[in-house]
């Protein structure tokens, strides 16, 4: 029977996206985790794979049109079905093929998605019609069509932008009749958008103030510039609004004497075909330290504290506008060098925005590195449901007293592990922040 493939919640509390590129086409044979479509909210760009195996017998949503979360996006037929099943699985629905879109540009809409972690359950269908109906049978991958508003620019030539692109330039203040699109047919697609801005043309400086001439120098304000927020940073804002005031926290510093570390970490680079950086042998120390305190592996569940068995890990990591948090599973049965195979791939996946949604949910615990920066130490806010998060400094050399009493000069890393009291006691974190520290100061005991 014909399957009706709906808009996914791409991230965690996201309300709506936009297909950014089909990599199916009508009469195309699909797999189970096959790459139907990539995904684009206002955090990220998802892979969307396939859950079923079929046939694609229509396109619902063209490239760059923003949908809401539920709505059909695409008909996949079994073996043996045609055309006809197309037209009854909609009429199921409800739904039927539309006529063509008008030239009006397609509402957006800015709709924060909710950060990595938090759960969420798609919308219902909207019941408005879906976009035309491309019947089965051989044709070639969809291409942008009045769907995608066009943008006025010189000698009357037109230029298509998505939903997303327009209002990110709005936000930033950018005239897309400047920008030369690289997208199918000329359109403006998001990363020239980006390009724009990294170069640092294109902006439009809003909201400076000059001083009237007649104001005294002591009272003139400071002349400003208002930088709109984007969707991510709305959504970094709000979450981490949350957490700090709905979440119970507490802190617990350790400093580490990590010269063995290091040492250890020398000799395997000399012989691992991945190189194994500090912040992976910190994972693993974390994992670690959750087998010794299993309880540490636990997240506030509302009505009762889920305790988890393997060891899942989210990593903090820095892209342009914000941060993203991948999740490592099972870093506990990982090998280091596939521990530093699997981080340096989620690593550069996160940066070209290519994370698939499950990648970016799920585990108790997230590792926070600044030491790469020169940062001493710092406290991390929480991000829920889980229900601690490691911050970790850099590696400086600092006096200290050894057990013989005497001054000298060792490698110390500063931590700082930030606890949901909900789920975590004090006594517990200390317990955990023993064995932490035991672990990275005898590191032979993370490759046994």
């Amino acid at each position: 029977m014909a399957s009706v493939i709906r808009m996914p919640a791409a991230l965690a509390g996201a309300t709506e996206g936009s297909i950014q590129t089909w990599h199916v086409a009508v009469g195309q044979t699909v797999a189970p985790g096959d790459v139907v479509a990539d995904i684009e909210t206002e955090k990220a760009v998802v892979e969307f794979p396939a859950e079923e195996p079929g046939t694609v017998g229509a396109i619902l949503v063209e490239e760059g049109v923003a949908v809401d979360v539920g709505q059909p996006i695409l008909v996949l037929l079994a073996d043996g079905e045609g055309e006809d099943a197309v037209e009854a699985a909609l009429a199921e629905l409800g739904e039927t093929g539309a006529p063509a879109p008008s030239d009006a540009p397609a509402p957006s809409s800015s709709t924060d998605a909710t950060a990595p972690g938090a759960s969420s359950v798609p919308s219902p269908a909207p019941t408005s019609s879906p976009a035309p109906v491309v019947p089965a049978g051989p044709a070639a991958a969809p291409e942008p069509t009045s769907a995608i508003a066009g943008v006025g620019a010189a000698g009357g030539e037109r230029r298509f932008a998505s939903p997303i692109v327009r209002r990110l330039a709005r936000e930033h203040g950018v005239d897309l009749s400047t920008i030369t699109g690289t997208g199918p047919g000329g359109r403006i697609v998001r990363r020239d958008l980006e390009r724009l801005l990294a170069a640092g043309t294109g902006a439009r400086t809003t909201g400076a103030t000059t001083a009237e001439p007649a104001t005294p120098i002591a009272q003139r304000p400071a002349a400003h510039t208002d930088i709109p927020l984007t969707g991510m940073r709305k959504v970094i804002a709000r979450r981490l609004t949350e957490s700090k005031s709905s979440v119970p926290h507490f802190y617990v510093t350790s400093h580490i004497r990590v010269d063995e570390l290091l040492a250890i970490r020398r000799e395997l680079n000399e012989v691992s075909p991945m190189r194994i950086s500090v912040n992976d042998l910190v994972l693993k120390a974390v994992a670690a330290a959750h087998l010794r305190v299993p309880a540490m592996n636990a997240v506030w569940n509302g009505d009762s504290i889920r305790q988890y068995s393997a060891v899942d890990i989210a990593m903090a990591v820095a892209i342009p506008g914000g941060l993203v948090t991948p999740v490592v599973r099972g870093v506990d049965s990982l090998g280091i060098v596939d521990l530093a195979r699997t981080t340096a791939d989620l690593a550069e996946r996160a940066k070209a925005g290519r994370l698939s949604p499950d990648e970016l949910v799920g585990g108790a615990v997230s590792v926070s590195n600044l030491g790469m920066y020169g940062v001493d130490e710092f406290s991390a806010i929480l991000n829920p449901p889980q229900s601690a998060i490691l911050a970790v400094g850099a590696a400086k050399p600092r006096p200290v007293v050894g057990e013989d009493g005497q001054l000298t000069v060792a490698t110390v890393m500063s931590v700082t592990l930030s606890a949901d009291h909900r789920v975590i006691d004090g006594a517990l974190a200390a317990e955990w922040s023993q064995a932490f520290v035991d672990l990275l100061e005898h590191p032979v005991r993370l490759l046994i």
